[in-house]
């Protein structure tokens, strides 16, 4: 009997060209990249058990631990003083050169004076204290002792007082 198969002529499979050549290294190849793998995983780090649980509060216990660093302010108290005796001595020795003009009693303008009393909210009994009894009786005694005649009494009334408040009284 004779066989089917001595007479078949074309094969159904066909291997790629160079296939048994590079077969060996092929398999070669896999068989190292296979051990490569098995060792990554063998040999790979490992979280131990729970540490993902605690690790938010040891970081923060850390951070709160850690030292603050200190803080030297520019303007203490020392520095400010210093730098406030500098600049009043620097306005009293601007004050002593070249301010050439002599203060009296005929320069200072009674306005002034009268609006600094009531801005500052200073009464005549604050005034008063401030003399002896003895300056205070001389005091009334040159205000009562001044004569006034009709014209000075009726012009100092018209230029200072107020008409409303005298017809008002």
């Amino acid at each position: 009997m004779k066989s089917k198969l001595n007479n078949i002529k074309k094969a159904g499979y066909k291997t790629p060209e160079d296939y048994f050549q590079n077969l060996e290294d092929k398999i070669m190849d896999n068989i190292k990249l296979n051990e490569a793998l098995q060792n990554i995983e063998n040999e790979g780090f490992k979280a131990p058990e729970g540490y993902f649980d605690t690790l938010e509060n040891i970081v923060l216990n850390k951070i709160k631990d850690e030292k603050k660093t200190k803080v030297i302010s520019l303007l203490n108290k020392q520095t400010l003083i210093y730098i406030s005796g500098v600049a009043a001595a620097v306005v009293i020795m601007f004050n002593i050169f070249y301010n050439n003009s002599e203060v009296s009693l005929e320069t200072i303008d009674t306005d002034i004076v009268e609006n600094y009393f009531i801005d500052e909210g200073i009464d005549t009994y604050e005034i008063a204290a401030l003399f002896t009894e003895e300056e205070l009786t001389t005091i009334n005694n040159d205000i009562f002792d001044q004569t006034f005649n009709d014209d000075s009494l009726e012009d100092y009334l018209l230029e200072n007082a107020i008409i409303e408040d005298i017809i008002d009284q």
